[in-house]
């Protein structure tokens, strides 16, 4: 049975419209583990060995969030520095999230009209988003297609209410949009020196 966790980072998730209810319908279902990153975290000092341990325990890691800045809220990627380390995640010993499968889903005030080629922002969603299919790589895991809900402006709660329901549908039938290899990578075998910056 594939077990599932969903790390939720909404910096305002008491009036979130969007967010809130995607994060109940998750813990309604009775079979996915949802872990709210500003619930857990109000002082922003994340626990480290916690959150590999919830890591290790699941195979489908969902990174739920808005669209902030064209990332992810400050939280969620302070939680992806604290957590992600070299040895673990991946470079020389970390294998830890080798073949588990990844993914994102995320709201956004813009249209997905923007979102296009010739749109507003002239980038599609999925250009955007790169940085997670490169995490996904960077660490071995399978990547899910992205699921989205745009425009939230200007939808009634009838649509929001219904992206919940194919949400949860979505955290359990997606099928990987890239594959993980499973091999490793030769650069993954480099030591580096103790006292030699890596950066």
């Amino acid at each position: 049975m594939t077990r599932t966790l969903v790390i939720a980072a909404h910096p305002d998730m008491a009036h979130s419209r969007v967010n809130a209810l995607w994060a109940q319908a998750v813990r309604d279902s009775g079979t996915i583990k949802l872990r709210d990153l500003y619930a857990s975290y109000p002082d922003g000092q994340i626990d480290g060995a916690a959150e590999r341990a919830l890591l290790d325990a699941h195979d489908r890691i969902i990174l739920q969030f808005p669209l902030t800045w064209y990332s992810c809220p400050p939280l969620l990627s302070h939680w992806q520095i604290a957590i992600l380390k070299r040895g673990w995640a991946y470079g020389p010993g970390g294998r830890a999230l080798r073949l588990k499968t990844f993914g994102i889903a995320f709201s956004t005030g813009s249209n997905g009209r923007d979102f296009q080629a010739d749109g507003r922002y002239g980038r599609t969603l999925q250009e955007v988003t790169v940085p997670f299919e490169l995490l996904a790589k960077h660490t071995g895991m399978h990547y899910l297609p992205p699921f989205t809900l745009t425009g939230v402006r200007e939808l009634d709660d009838d649509v929001i209410a219904a992206s919940a329901q194919d949400y949860i549908h979505h955290l359990g039938h997606a099928e990987p949009l890239i594959h993980a290899s499973g091999k490793d990578d030769e650069r993954a075998r480099t030591v580096y020196p103790e006292d030699v910056p890596t950066g």
